[in-house]
């Protein structure tokens, strides 16, 4: 039986790993994939902060990165909550072939930097408060 420890490992060593794979998405100029990946990794680690705080071993199962936010200790900054939700609305977008398109025309190499830049700060502030 896995303890409270070992589902957090889960989260953080599957976020991790897709950390790399962001990496490697925006190398190969795979801009909005690399984003939604990027959505994935804040969702996994909030969701082993999620476990952390609560009693239970199994997050919701949601991708709403400012729900998951508040049913943790965790707090943001004003702009650190504007970011999560750029980054909800990124990974809603991208499942979708109408906005597909416009967000395809928006993220390039600039814009992307950007955002990756403020995804890996957050990450590395939620991976600072699970020890």
């Amino acid at each position: 039986m896995m303890t409270k420890q070992d589902h957090i490992a889960h989260w953080v060593d599957t976020a991790d790993k897709d950390w790399k794979a962001v990496k490697g998405l925006f190398e190969t100029r795979n801009y909005v994939q690399a984003l939604f990946w990027a959505h994935l990794v804040l969702e996994k680690l909030l969701k082993a902060h999620w476990i952390k705080d609560n009693t239970g071993n199994t997050p919701p199962k949601i991708h709403h990165l400012m729900k998951l936010a508040t049913q943790t200790t965790l707090t943001f900054t004003d702009e650190e909550l504007l970011f999560l939700a750029k980054m909800n609305d990124l990974q809603l977008e991208g499942r979708y072939p109408d906005y597909i398109k416009n967000i395809y025309k928006i993220y390039k190499q600039k814009e992307t930097t950007l955002l990756l830049k403020e995804a890996d700060k957050i990450r590395k502030c939620i991976l600072k408060k699970l020890q």
